[in-house]
């Protein structure tokens, strides 16, 4: 029977199917979990996916919706003529009649993906942005008929001073033309009596009656997988809410390469990414803003007038338990992202940051009006976007500097943020140096037979008894063990990131694969043995019964490898950057993102992601780049000095370095083929850490 091949984004669940099966049919053979609650009858609308149109060269397919049976009428329940056009379909009702790449909206995910890039406040000193100052006015008069503005800016003068203001008043020449527009309004409203809210002491971004003196903003990273976003009350520095979702632009690609090509490979490709960043941004504010009111609450008109006089009637009925902040209510957003990330959102042509010599469109940091960017904030407010520091060390980087701060520290600290694009930073107060490293999607899940991201049902820890190669695992959503549960009662569905991690070291430390990665076959444990249809080695993780997809989930010979080439290039920039300063030693390894918050800093150190060094140096730091976005959002200082430090740190290039392909190759044994362990001699067997070095590692 004829096939096609289907791939499902942002999970990145990927395979070969019959044709005419429905895409529906193709999730569960996959293990892909979409929502279908009617159990595929079209019934229910639940399973609404996106099918892309073009090439992929990453998966060398072409997707279409001519690759898909036609329209259906029970579609039409689901889908409106607008979303139809995009290329929205009901999975149940879509026959695959070629290749297709799906992309599964988060809404039509039936096990959503747990992430953990909350970020965390450090203390700072609040140096506002947006300053408010309240003010009460005269009127005009006959013998006093100055304009508005130069009325307001005279009673600001008068009422506050330099001193206050932190600059002359002369200085304040700057009013946001709709402010202007909406001047005469606002100064009547409340008989003259306003509150301003100045951007950087130069341009006046927002007016409105009486005294509002709160002040809100946001704080957004942008990955290349995930995307945070987090709404703060300024005032008390506290974050209020934060929200959290998969990058729509996954589809395009796992990795920032592939998104790259696309832009090249579509006339519109660049455009589509862009507006899909867009879009997921604004829907995540406004399930913020959502967050400040109460429940039974409808979302409101966007116009103005309405919201205002809404916002107070509903504050007044809820006795001021619910803030009921509206779009014009966010005056200030920081945001962050690595180069390709950040050029997408802007729409820059990001083609020549993977050309050498990588140069971005941009580096400096950036400020520009919300509605130039058609964010759904405050209109006349301004988005501060941090500086880049080179071609694959972007304005994230930056971020994590800032709120790390190693620049201020004597010791040497390596910083590494894990991810489809790895980024490290080494030094202290007199050098510091980064760079970057192609890690590749292996982490995340994809490329690994049973890879996944971190939803219900994804083994995230994983424990092998060294004689007999039995099995435990634990399951992202529940607490216990598998040798604590019936089988089957996990519902397990494939292995995340942090599983992927404990399974290489796992399987090296308890010697069912030698230094080179290979699979040992002399073993006698039934886990191990051949895939009946690919003839490949693998070693069974969870066997068929224990599972939801009704298969073994097991790792391949191949999987190891892909394991392997992530681990080393992490491994090599960091010798290289020691190299690069003269150092052998660091004094403290910090683990950032949402792998460092669930990596065993153990096992990180055998499977060899990592320099030697005392497990307990190994800190994690969690979602380092958006507390730097959140710091940058807070203090005015700290966005000057990620101006500084973006360009005092030196990007080093790993790939033009001498020896770099030799290290990279020493670095995909485990933990190395030659660089001594000696914080491992305790930990894992003698016999295997001092095993043969000259072992054959053969990569595909």
């Amino acid at each position: 029977m004829e096939s096609a091949t289907i791939i499902f984004q942002p999970s990145g669940h990927r395979g070969k199917i019959s044709k005419n099966k429905s895409v529906l049919e193709a999730a569960r053979e996959l293990g892909e979990n979409i929502e279908s609650l009617c159990g595929g009858k079209g019934s229910c609308g639940k399973c609404r996916v996106l099918i892309a149109d073009g090439s992929y060269p990453k998966y060398n397919i072409v997707s279409g919706r001519n690759n898909i049976s036609g329209w259906k009428k029970a579609e039409n329940r689901f889908i409106d003529k607008k979303n139809k056009k995009k290329g929205y379909r009901l999975a149940c009702c879509a026959a695959i009649k070629g290749d297709v790449l799906a992309f599964v909206p988060e809404e039509s995910r039936a096990s959503k993906q747990i992430v953990s890039k909350r970020p965390h406040l450090v203390t700072i000193p609040y140096d506002p942005i947006v300053k408010k100052y309240d003010l009460i006015m005269d009127p005009p008069s006959v013998n006093d008929s100055k304009g508005d503005l130069e009325r307001l800016l005279g009673a600001l003068k008068i009422q506050y001073g330099r001193e206050e203001l932190g600059c002359d008043i002369d200085v304040l020449y700057s009013c946001d033309i709709d402010v202007l527009r909406n001047l005469p309004i606002r100064l009547r409203e409340e008989n003259w009596h306003v509150t301003v809210s100045v951007w950087m002491d130069k341009e006046i971004i927002r007016i409105l009656p009486g005294k509002v003196l709160d002040c809100f903003g946001i704080a957004v990273d942008i990955g290349t997988t995930t995307v945070v976003a987090s709404l703060v009350h300024l005032n008390s520095m506290k974050i209020l809410d934060t929200q959290y979702i998969m990058n729509p632009q996954v589809k395009y690609g796992e990795d920032v390469i592939s998104r790259i090509n696309y832009h090249v490979h579509n006339k519109e490709g660049l455009a589509e990414m862009s507006a899909d960043i867009i879009e997921a941004l604004n829907s995540m504010i406004e399930a913020l803003l959502r967050s400040t009111w109460p429940d039974n609450t409808s979302w409101l008109s966007t116009e103005e007038e309405l919201i205002y006089n809404e916002v107070q009637k509903q504050r007044a009925k809820t006795e001021g338990k619910f803030l009921c902040l509206t779009p014009e209510d966010i005056e200030d957003v920081t945001i962050v992202g690595n180069t390709i990330m950040h050029h997408i959102f802007l729409k820059l042509d990001p083609r020549h940051v993977a050309r050498t010599p990588f140069p971005p469109v941009v580096q400096k940091s950036l400020n520009i009006k919300a509605r130039n960017l058609n964010l759904n904030i405050c209109p006349s407010a301004y988005i501060h976007i941090l500086p880049n520091e080179a071609g694959f060390v972007g304005a994230d980087n930056v971020a994590v500097l800032t709120a790390e701060a190693p620049y201020k520290s004597d010791q040497i600290q390596l910083i590494i943020d894990i991810g489809t694009n790895g980024e490290l930073v080494l030094g202290n107060r007199k050098r510091l140096l980064s760079t970057s490293c192609a890690t590749g999607p292996a982490f995340e899940g994809a490329e690994i037979t049973f890879g996944m991201r971190a939803a219900p049902g994804a083994i995230e820890r994983i424990a092998i008894d060294p004689d007999t190669h039995e099995v435990v695992y634990k399951v992202v959503g529940h607490d216990a063990w598998s040798n604590y549960v019936k089988p089957g009662e996990l519902q397990v569905r494939g292995i995340c990131g942090s599983g992927i991690m404990d399974l290489l070291a796992e399987l090296y430390r308890t010697g069912i694969i030698n230094k080179s990665g290979a699979l040992q076959k002399n073993q006698k444990s039934p886990r191990y043995c051949a895939n009946p249809e690919t003839r490949q080695e693998e070693f069974v993780i969870a066997w068929a019964n224990e599972t939801a997809i009704g298969r073994d989930i097991t790792i391949t010979q191949k999987d190891i490898r892909q394991i392997q080439l992530a681990k080393a290039a992490i491994y090599t920039g960091c010798k290289l950057l020691m190299r690069e300063l003269g150092t052998d030693r660091v004094d403290v390894i910090k683990i950032a993102g949402g792998f460092g918050l669930h990596i065993d800093p153990v096992k990180t150190l055998i499977m060899g992601m990592i320099p030697d060094c005392d497990p307990k140096k190994i800190v994690p730091i969690g979602n380092a780049a958006g507390t730097g976005a959140l710091i940058t959002l807070l203090n005015r200082e700290k966005r000057s000095e990620s101006d500084w430090v973006a360009r005092m740190v030196e990007y080093v290039d790993l790939a033009s370095l001498q020896g770099f392909k030799d290290e990279f190759i020493e670095a995909l044994h485990i933990p190395h083929k030659k660089d001594p362990f000696p914080h491992l001699e305790p930990i894992v067997p003698l016999e295997i850490l001092f095993q043969e070095k000259n072992a054959v590692l053969k990569i595909d």
